[in-house]
């Protein structure tokens, strides 16, 4: 039976009592459409239901979780709601300039003065411009500069440009090297040279230079009638330093005379604080410098003038524009070039050669750089009109990027490799800061991700990396590296928000990827151990060596037959290749004739060959004067 209510009946029943309306039906709560409304707003309900409580969901037969302790639970629960964001929503961060007024005082006068796009657009070619001509014109004429009378216009070098190559690179008795004297050579050195260290151990004799200037010989700063000798493989521009020939500060240029056959090569603290590293035997290739010359001979090391005009001009893009889309690339540009042929080019002598590689580098790096403007610059600057913040905070981080070799370049970690790592003296320290550092610098920038409700999305972004980084190192045969410009695209995601630290930390890692690009390309994050060891000892298999027979004026050394794959012996005397031996050229032992005018001691190396490419060398044995044999030490040398 069904039943029907009139408006009486209505009336009647608004009119229950209390005790009267526990026995009317209640209305459920999906025929409510006002709590259809409440439940999307409610984190309780859900579907337009209320949801359980959680010890009740917990509690049942169907959750799979029981075995998770209870407070990992209940972290986890909170973790994952903090994870979220803000209860009330995303905090988008902007920056609220100190003192308005003055930091958008700029833009109030480009506004003014430049009021229509058009006009814009023309200042804007009109500084590109400028500063185009005046870094072309100051390039050129640093590049064309310095006259010597008598032997002409120096020629560059980088600051590690020495005239004998490590090991057996000059091929037998150094004939790839020659000539040994009677020649001259004009250079001209940039500033700052005493600062670069030779990184793999390089062997003098008996002994290794490492995480060291190289500079074997010179003469005593109070002997003033002693002109200053080199080895042949010391570095240029550090000789002429230590010899007092250039400042380190400004650069130089002078006229190296080749000496031939030396066997003076004290260790002398010169000019410059270089200590130089002693040679008591004999060497076929020396040389020093011609005195009575100006040092500066009209050069000047253009880095320093050239620094000035491009920090102006990025200073002016920086204070007079708001727009990322105009900023960036602008800066980014002037970065790159200024790097790549200024402040720390690859070590080029050529400017031709040199422009043609900076541009081949130039076109993957500006690729890459409109990814970092489209994810991580442009969110960040977008609507930003603090101008002064913006230049001293993002622009100054950038040139502190940029300026590696002048800025981060004192600290102790050369390469990001476990041998420097462990080698390196001071490293370790160095490392432990640095990852420090940038563990407190990832929680501020995690904060403020979770602010803006982004924490997840870039979490994500981060364990995809991760998990290529470990693929990567899971690869065999190949090692993780990783350089500069990785470093700084693995973190510059992370600055997106827009905050002063965030600009701060955006800016030095564009810097860094500029700096690392420029200078040396897109190197792989992959390589070889030979590729990651360079000229470094490879750790391969050194020769067997018999007890070697000692003559009044001779010395024989014989060595066990080498295993597959080597296929010959290359015997260094004094730091110079004197012999090769190779499978079917005789039994395997060679005589040294002591030369009769010689009264110096010599150091023997041996080293395994694969054609004509050559494994580690063992450490030195010295034949003394006196006709006593000293036996290598265990380990390798290069």
């Amino acid at each position: 039976m069904s039943a029907t209510y009139t408006d009486s009946d209505a009336a009647e029943n608004s009119t229950l009592q209390p005790w009267q309306e526990d026995d009317m039906h209640e209305p459920s709560h999906a025929d409510s459409t006002d709590l259809h409304i409440r439940s999307s707003a409610s984190p309780d309900i859900e579907n337009g239901r209320l949801s359980l409580p959680v010890w009740m969901r917990e509690s049942s037969k169907s959750f799979h979780w029981k075995w998770v302790p209870l407070p990992v639970r209940r972290f986890a629960r909170s973790a994952a709601t903090w994870s979220k964001g803000p209860p009330d929503g995303p905090q988008i961060q902007k920056i609220r300039p100190f003192y308005p007024s003055i930091q958008e005082l700029p833009l109030r006068l480009v506004d003014r003065f430049l009021p229509k796009k058009v006009h814009k657009v023309g200042g804007l070619a009109v500084l590109y411009m400028s500063w185009l001509l005046t870094f072309v014109l100051v390039l050129s004429r640093s590049a064309t500069s310095g006259e010597i009378d008598g032997f002409g216009q120096p020629s560059p070098i980088w600051c590690g440009a020495n005239f004998w190559s490590k090991g057996n690179g000059c091929e037998l008795d150094g004939n790839r090297c020659r000539p040994f004297d009677n020649a001259t050579f004009v250079f001209s050195c940039p500033a700052n040279c005493a600062s670069v260290q030779v990184l793999n151990p390089y062997a003098v004799g008996d002994k290794e230079v490492v995480y060291k200037p190289l500079v074997i010989g010179g003469a005593e700063l109070h002997i003033s009638d002693h002109e200053p000798i080199y080895r042949a493989d010391s570095f240029i521009c550090q000789a002429a330093i230590h010899a007092g020939l250039i400042s380190n500060d400004k650069g130089g240029c002078g006229v190296v005379s080749l000496r031939g056959k030396s066997d003076n090569f004290p260790s002398v603290l010169g000019h410059g604080n270089i200590q130089s590293h002693g040679f008591d035997a004999e060497f076929p290739k020396s040389y020093s410098f011609v005195t009575g010359l100006s040092s500066e001979c009209g050069y000047r090391d253009h880095r320093w003038p050239l620094l000035g005009v491009t920090v102006a001009f990025t200073c002016l893009v920086s204070i007079f524009t708001s727009s990322p889309a105009i900023f960036f690339p602008s800066i980014f540009i002037m970065l790159f070039f200024h790097v790549g042929l200024v402040s720390d080019p690859p070590n080029i002598s050529d400017y031709p050669s040199l422009t043609s590689l900076i541009v081949e580098r130039f076109l993957p790096a500006a690729f890459v750089a409109f990814a970092i403007y489209k994810y991580c610059v442009k969110p960040q600057l977008s609507g930003l009109t603090a101008q002064i913040e913006k230049t001293v905070l993002w622009l100054g981080a950038a040139w502190v990027g940029s300026l590696n070799n002048m800025t981060f370049d004192k600290i102790p970690i050369q390469r990001l490799t476990p041998h420097d790592i462990k080698a390196q003296p001071g490293a370790v320290p160095a490392l432990i800061i640095i990852v420090l550092s940038i563990f407190l610098i990832a929680l501020g920038q995690i904060w403020y991700l979770r602010l803006e409700g982004l924490f997840l999305r870039y979490l994500s972004i981060y364990a995809a990396m991760g998990a290529f980084l470990l693929i990567c190192i899971a690869i065999p045969q190949l090692n993780l590296r990783i350089h500069h410009y990785v470093l700084a695209l693995l973190l510059l995601p992370g600055t997106r928000p827009q905050t002063r630290p965030g600009l701060l930390y955006q800016g030095l890692l564009v810097g860094l990827f500029v700096s690392g690009v420029a200078r040396w390309g897109f190197d792989s994050i992959l390589q070889t151990s030979a590729a990651l060891l360079g000229d470094g000892q490879m750790n391969s298999l050194l020769p067997n060596m018999t007890e070697p027979l000692v003559g009044i004026a001779n010395i024989t050394f014989g060595w066990a037959m080498p295993p597959p794959p080597y296929d010959g012996l290359s015997v260094l005397i004094n730091d110079v290749e004197r012999h090769r031996w190779y499978f079917g050229e005789g039994g395997p032992s060679y005589t040294w004739e002591r030369p009769i005018e010689s009264k110096k001691k010599q150091y023997f190396r041996f080293g395994y060959m694969i054609g004509s490419q050559t494994g580690d060398y063992t450490k030195a044995g010295t034949w003394d004067l006196d006709g006593e044999w000293r036996p290598m030490e265990p380990g390798p040398s290069r």
